[in-house]
Order: C-alpha cells, then structure tokens, then sequence
C-alpha cells in the first residue's frame, strides 16, 4: 500500500474509535433536555477538565497557531497569553452559574442572562449573536480537517470530502449522545493531541536543526531574528504594533469565558469544587502550546514557500518523508483539535438556538421531546451552513476565531453585571449589548474607521457596551429585588 493510503488508513482508525467513544454514552444519559444538553449535571473533574480544554484549542492550533509562528513569529505569543487569564472570571462566576443553574433549570447561558434581567428579547438577540460567531468558529474546524486530510493524501482526498467525512462522525455522535458524547470524545482527543503535540513540537526542531536551542541560534543567523522578538510581525510582514497585541490579548482574553458552549459547561459540573479545581489547573492546558508554537518556528527557514501559513505543517510532514504510520498518527491528533472544538460548538450553537431563540420567541409551542428533536435538526443544519462556508472561504484560521471573539466579548459586561451590579437592569443590558455589537460589527466591517488602526475591533465595542449599560440602567427602573438578591448572593 502507498505511504499515502496507510497515513489515510490511521486516520480512518482514529474516526472509528472516536465515534464509537461518542455513540456509547448515549446509552448512559437520560432522555430528557438536561440529559442531552448538561449531562444530567454530573461530569466529575477529569471530564470536565478536558472538556474545557478541548472545546478551546481547536483546528487553529494544530494549524492556525504554526501557522502564525511561522509567518508572524512572535505574534502568536497572544494565543498562550490570553488563555492563561482568559479563565480567571470563571473561578467567580462559574459556581455561581452552577448553583442557579440547579435551582432554575439553566442549561444555556442565555437562560440565566433573561431571568437575571427579565429579558425575553435579551434572550433571543444572545442567541443570533451566539449563532453567529458559532459560525466562523464552526467553519474553522471544518477547514482544519479538510486541510490535512487532503494534504496527506496528496490531493486525493478534496478539502471538502476530508471536511465531509470528518464532520459526518461528529454529526453522528452528538445527534446520539449530546454533551456527554462531547466530554467522553474531548477527553480521548485532549490526551491523544497532547501527546502528538509534544512530541512534533521536540522531534521537528531536533530534525531540522539539532534541537530547540539551535533552531533559534539558526534564525538569528539567518538575519531573522526579528520574528523572534515581541509583539512580532503582521500577516504583511511589517512590524506589529503593541497596541494590536495587546488588545488581541485583551479583547479574546475577555471573550474566553463568554464562549456560550464553554459557560455552558458549567452546568454540567458536578458540583463547585470540581468546577473552581478545573478553572485552577486549566492554565496546564497552556503547556500544549508551546511544542504548537515550535512547530510553527522550525518550519521559518524553510526554503520552499508554502501558499497559506496555515499549511506549514502539513507540509512539513510531506517533505520530512516521515513514516506513513507516523504520519497518520500526527494528522489524527490535528483531526482530534478540530472535533474537539467542532463536536462541542455544534452541539452548543444547536441548543442555544432553539432553547433561546425559537422557544422565547414561541413560548409554549415546544415540550421536552420537541426541544431535543428541533436540536437535533438544527445540529444538521448548522453543520451544512459551516460546511458551506467551509468549502468557499479562503480566510486565515486565527483570523477567523480572531474576528469571532470580538463579538463574544460583548456579553462579559453584562454577565458581571448579573452577579456584582444589583442597579443593573434589562434594558441597560439589551442596550449595552447593541451597541457593543453593533460597533463592533462596523469596525469589523470597515477597519478604516478605526481611530486606533490595529486597535482590535471589539475594544470599540466595549467602550460603546459599558457605558450605555450604565446610562440606561440608570435611567429606567431597577429589577426585581428579590430575583437581583438571588445573583448577587448566589
């Protein structure tokens, strides 16, 4: 058998096992929405850990962040910076999420957000907002496995048949099982990509030049030594500005807990302390970064040009002329970051979709067994829109998540204003969250606008969401007391 079809026939291997793994706990968990979308509220602290860890590092780290490395050397050094504190709001809010979760029956983040403000249509814009960055960051997994799929096998596999394929199993499985599929398959992927990770990110720099020391004396040599130095390069080759770093940084660190399917999370806990120990160690999950970024930077004085940064390393491994069982192995741990991610966003986009928006926009019209079978549905629809775009969008994996976080951030103000802002109100949350989306959105749009150039366009958003947030809270009368005293003594 070609090199090719023995690399094709592990990843197959890896597909198998990972649905199997996926199909089974669908026997476990009850029948109910609780079941299907939190687990019936029991995942314990080694399923919860991966499940936070893996839902995060997705296609864009196997191949987006290499592919920064290579093409922006230290610019990717936001990526490890923003996940160290990206988690640090969870440790207050999430047990507190979780034990109203209990009390109120929440599985969703819009749930708690439209009670806490008394906000139907809080909860149906949440949803679209949740919708629509579910999208990019959807599009971007599927892209991944498209990518190495057709990489390895030469050609022979398209982009869109990899794609296709790969996302078929995940469909499968979370149709089957829901999120406890999620957290059964994330926690086989987490381990099994971090030791792929760990072991490229040492083995590519020892290859290639003799080891990770003499990697970088090699592109200092090499008159390179820029890229090496902080906040590093554009994706034009120029110098990137700290106030574009920084506020990467800033923006998805402050996005990070927003993430609908990571919050979400947080009602399929245990209890507390499984939870706060899963936010103290999640910083471990960091570690996984740093073999990412050595792979990016072995490949910086490559002689041959590769055509999208993000293919750096499957195109190493074609030059390396690895072991095809070698090679197999690596490209099922690059399939494992994009299910991960993509398992857990489908799942999540789906039921917020139908729990946030077509349940508050149709109170009543729905029972139990009717909510799990629209989710169901939509699940297939959602993946067929990502797919499309898939197929048909050329866009840079990081900077697809990049312009996805922006509009995430939106919802920290008024989630901390939930639990620590007794005045704030309903319709200063509505308020505030236009307008941060919307002025985030125009920046997006049209970055010429943007006072600051390499500002990050959710900055903008921010500063127009917080202070509408304020104003109008203060305007218009306060919330229930009661229901208020119930978040901020939660």
């Amino acid at each position: 058998m070609e090199a090719w079809g023995v690399a094709l026939l592990v990843c197959a291997g890896y597909l198998a096992v990972t649905l199997l793994m996926g199909v089974l706990p669908g026997f476990k968990v009850s029948k109910s929405i609780a079941g299907y979308v939190a687990a019936d509220r029991a995942m314990g602290f080694v399923v919860l850990y991966f499940v936070l860890g893996a839902s995060i590092f997705s296609s864009f780290a196997f191949l987006g962040g290499p592919g920064w490395a290579y093409s922006r050397g230290a610019a990717a050094f936001y990526i490890i910076a923003y996940g160290v504190i990206g988690m640090v709001p969870f440790y207050f809010m999430g047990p507190r999420a979780r034990r109203l979760g209990e009390r109120f029956g929440f599985v969703t983040q819009a749930e708690l957000l439209a009670h806490r403000y008394e906000s139907r249509p809080l909860s149906i814009l949440l949803a679209v907002l949740s919708v629509a960055a579910f999208i990019p960051y959807l599009t971007l997994q599927m892209k991944g496995a498209g990518y190495i799929l057709s990489t390895i096998t030469e050609g022979r596999v398209p982009e869109w048949a990899g794609a296709a394929v790969t996302y078929g199993v995940v469909v499968v499985y979370v149709l089957t099982s829901g999120v406890l599929g999620v957290g059964w398959t994330n926690t086989f992927q987490g381990v099994f990509m971090m030791v792929i990770a760990w072991f490229l990110g040492l083995y590519l720099p020892y290859k290639l030049y003799g080891g990770v020391g003499e990697m970088f004396e090699a592109i200092v040599a090499a008159g390179k030594g820029a890229m090496l130095e902080a906040p590093g390069l554009t994706s034009g080759g120029e110098p990137w500005s700290w106030a574009g770093f920084s506020s990467a940084v800033l923006v998805s660190g402050i996005g990070f807990s927003m993430w609908p399917h990571l919050f979400m999370k947080v009602y399929a806990a245990r209890d507390d302390r499984s939870l706060r120990r899963t936010v103290v160690l999640y910083p471990t999950f960091q570690l996984f970064l740093v073999p990412i970024l050595l792979i990016g930077m072995s490949g910086i004085l490559d002689s041959h040009a590769v055509e999208r940064p993000d293919m750096i390393l499957p195109h190493m491994l074609t030059d390396l002329a690895l072991s095809p069982i070698l090679v197999g192995l690596i490209c099922a741990g690059t399939l494992a970051a994009s299910m991960s991610s993509g398992d857990s966003i489908l799942h999540s986009a789906a039921s917020i979709g139908v729990r946030d928006g077509v349940a508050q926009a149709a109170p009543g019209w729905l029972d139990d067994a009717g909510e799990r079978r629209l989710i169901r549905g939509l699940v297939v629809v959602l993946s067929l829109v990502a797919f499309y775009y898939a197929v048909g969008t050329e866009a840079s994996l990081v900077d697809l998540l990049l312009g996805a976080y922006g509009g995430v951030a939106q919802i920290f103000p008024i989630a901390f204003a939930a639990f620590y802002w007794p005045r704030a109100t309903g319709a200063g949350a509505l308020a505030g969250l236009l307008a941060g989306i919307v002025v985030n959105t125009v920046f997006f749009v049209y970055p010429e606008l943007r006072p600051i150039a390499d500002l990050h366009e959710g900055v903008y958003g921010l500063a127009a969401n917080v202070p509408v947030l304020i104003v109008v809270s203060f305007l218009t009368a306060p919330q229930s007391a009661e229901r208020v005293r119930a978040y901020v003594e939660a």
